[in-house]
């Protein structure tokens, strides 16, 4: 029978051992904060942001939202990024994806400063962690690391096949595996042979953000299946898991398994901004 690596109930452990970090720092006088800008009116957005800022409510965190108008500038979002940089009461910056097609995304993550860095955006932050060095990691990366680590999901010297090359998820991924001495190979929708190639890996990763493009047929019996897609609207992932489950060693369920992690890591990083800043 597979391992299911269950995100939600592993993310509850790591909750309630936040709650114990911050009440820790709060007696100690430190109300650290972390703040998340949301720029125009994305529902998606919208819902994302008041998921962070319930994790932040039980974890102790404080939540401080911050919501510009769709016709807000570049220059304005950056103003307001610096102003979040200079606060020392906030220890983490979070940029709601995406912004508004006029704004500099990319500027504006760049903006946030490396200790501040907690969801693991900046491409400071990134080379960093592609190098060895430290900083925080891109939050579902590191959330899906974390999962394998806690289930003792063997990584050394096993196949891993990454479909999906997205700044924030597939390529920093690929990034730790490798760091964990796992040979990574990275495909995505343009990848040919792709079924082949994912056919011998000890490890698929979906992170392709397309419903079930990963074919069930195409992953060996006992293969590790981490699907880091979610689509609300056709209840379902990157992968095929109905056809694969039975016979493979492990998987992520979704929803349950990658989401969670996702949301805990970003609030982890949080509270070890700020255990650092206040030590």
């Amino acid at each position: 029978m597979a391992l299911i690596l269950d995100g939600k109930k592993y993310a509850t452990e790591i909750e309630a051992d936040l709650s114990l970090r911050v009440k820790t720092l709060v007696n100690k006088g430190h109300a650290p904060a972390l703040a998340t800008i949301l720029v125009g009116d994305d529902p998606a957005s919208h819902t994302y942001v008041k998921m962070k800022g319930s994790a932040c409510t039980r974890v102790g965190l404080v939540s401080r939202g911050i919501h510009l108008p769709a016709e807000t500038t570049t220059e304005e979002l950056l103003q307001t990024i610096d102003e979040l940089n200079a606060d020392p009461a906030v220890r983490g910056i979070m940029l709601q994806h995406p912004a508004p097609k006029h704004i500099d995304e990319r500027r504006c993550f760049d903006r946030i400063s490396l200790e501040k860095d907690v969801d693991g955006l900046t491409c400071h932050g990134f080379g960093r962690m592609a190098m060895g060095e430290s900083a925080f990691g891109a939050a579902t990366p590191a959330g899906i690391m974390a999962l394998l680590s806690h289930y003792e999901i063997p990584l050394a010297g096993k196949d891993a096949v990454v479909i999906g090359r997205s700044p924030i998820l597939g390529k920093p991924l690929a990034m730790m595996l490798l760091a964990q001495n796992a040979t990574v190979t990275i495909c995505h929708s343009k990848t040919e042979g792709l079924a082949e190639k994912v056919a011998a890996a000890d490890i698929v990763v979906g992170a392709v953000g397309i419903p079930r493009f990963i074919q069930a047929d195409w992953i060996s019996s006992g293969a590790v299946v981490i699907d880091a897609g979610y689509h609300p609207a056709e209840k379902c992932g990157d992968i095929d898991l109905e056809g694969c489950r039975e016979r493979v060693s492990a998987y992520t369920p979704v929803p349950g398994g990658v989401g969670p992690m996702t949301i805990m890591t970003l609030m982890r990083q949080a509270v070890e901004s700020a255990e650092r800043f206040w030590a």
